[in-house]
């Protein structure tokens, strides 16, 4: 499929299905292995990489750094770890983030307590937007500094600190946050510890675990995450698993569509990620997990989905930090369920790539889909599978892949006229999505 910018036009239906696949790679296992590679001792080795735009900007950060990495074969890679505090930033270096949070706020975490790292940081014109400010008060505990200042936005200047020293913090619902302090504090004097009172992604404490001399997981009331600073990282060797974000969505399309079935290979089942299939089940959605096993401190295993009577979506707050990259696609789905859905706690979806809450409410307009939005729920009016032949919708250039997918769910379900613009977007985190799509009959035709 073509990765220039293009433009999508779907008006099909998608007719039943039966099929087995493998989706791509899981992205934020696939960027932090090479970020805590580059930062550990000795040669690490991944396999089954994600290959999509996001990790490539990893890659390219990374080699700018001074960090070796070399392509085994396809989808393999070698990483040479420079150890901690070893990243060297030459005079007037740029590092571009592309379209990747996860990137950003994990690498300005290593950073941040690197010596000598004086770097200009941006994103493309999606990132840019987003507000850094959480990420920059953190770093800024560390001893790092950022200009101008008062600017919370990138492009920015980033200087890390010389002396940094632990510190305390009260993690809230974002993993990105959590991880950036966990990889500030590794070079950090002294010692760190984490609160958890919100459970969030845990990739990557579960890639470091078993460095028990420098950090240390406890489960008690609240999850405490100890990190010991200047302490050495053992290489890591892994096979990524596929991501169970991008499943979500074959997952949405089977659940809804008529008589169809889909078994999908080798998945990450972590725990902290499965709020969209745990919601599926609670609203009576015929998902199976099978063949599961644990490699390197993840669960992996197939999922086994079949079209299913849905009813209508109640979630609360306590789902958001597991479900945060499949509301949209949650939104797709409460739409075709008949009756109302009601998403709570979900503000923070106005920070991603884009407001995800009003821009997938412009797109269900566009085929009388109502819905009452508020700072922090989500009312939708779902009409159950209906037939949209003949209405048009029109997708802009949002930068934002999940809306993009989102949007072609509702087309192939619904038999709508819809036009995705610049949906190249996708391939930051899901490359093979139209491969698939094909595979299972979907139609679509490609505007370059």
């Amino acid at each position: 499929m073509p990765s220039n910018s293009y433009n999508l036009t779907i008006n099909n239906k998608i007719p039943s299905f039966k099929k087995s696949i493998e989706v791509d790679a899981d992205k934020s296992i696939s960027i932090r292995s090479f970020l805590i590679s580059s930062i550990s001792q000795n040669i690490s080795s991944v396999q089954n990489v994600l290959m999509s735009e996001d990790v490539k900007s990893t890659i390219k950060c990374l080699r700018k750094l001074g960090v070796k990495i070399v392509k085994q074969k396809e989808k393999s890679f070698l990483i040479y770890g420079k150890g901690l505090g070893s990243l060297i930033a030459k005079k007037n270096i740029s590092l571009d983030f592309g379209n990747s949070g996860t990137l950003a706020r994990l690498l300005i975490g290593i950073l941040s307590t690197t010596p000598n790292i004086k770097v200009k940081i941006s994103g493309d014109k999606s990132l840019n937007k987003r507000n850094m400010k959480k990420l920059i008060d953190l770093m800024s505990k560390f001893g790092a500094s950022f200009y101008p200042k008062n600017k919370f936005k990138f492009p920015l200047n980033m200087i890390s600190t010389k002396m940094p020293i632990g510190i305390y913090y009260n993690s809230g619902v974002s993993a990105q946050l959590k991880s950036a302090v966990i990889l500030a504090a590794l070079n950090s004097f002294g010692n760190t510890e984490i609160q958890e009172k919100e459970k969030s992604r845990d990739h990557t404490e579960n890639m470091l675990l078993k460095n028990t001399q420098a950090i240390k997981v406890l489960n008690n009331k609240y999850k405490i995450i100890k990190v010991f600073g200047k302490r050495y990282l053992k290489p890591i060797h892994l096979k990524v698993p596929g991501d169970v974000s991008a499943s979500a969505f074959f997952a949405a399309l089977t659940l809804l569509n008529y008589n169809s079935s889909i078994k999908i290979k080798n998945v990450g089942l972590n725990s902290t990620r499965l709020g969209f299939y745990k919601l599926m089940k609670k609203h009576k959605a015929k998902i199976k997990f099978t063949n599961l096993k644990r490699e390197n401190n993840e669960t992996r295993g197939d999922i086994l989905i079949k079209s299913s009577k849905l009813k209508p979506i109640k979630a609360n707050k306590s789902y958001y930090p597991s479900t945060t990259d499949e509301f949209p696609i949650l939104f797709v789905i409460a739409a075709l369920t008949k009756g109302v859905s009601i998403f709570n706690g979900i503000g923070d979806l106005v920070n991603k790539e884009s407001n995800r809450i009003t821009e997938m409410q412009k797109v269900l307009e566009q085929i009388g889909i109502k819905s009452i939005s508020s700072k922090n729920q989500l009312k939708i009016f779902g009409k159950g599978l209906i037939n949209a032949i003949g209405k048009k919708i029109n997708v802009p250039n949002l930068g934002d892949h999940r809306i993009c997918m989102s949007s072609f769910v509702l087309a192939a379900l619904t038999g709508a006229e819809v036009k995705i613009k610049n949906f190249e977007t996708v391939n930051t985190s899901s490359p093979s999505f139209l491969k698939i799509m094909k595979l299972l009959g979907a139609k679509f035709e490609i505007q370059k």
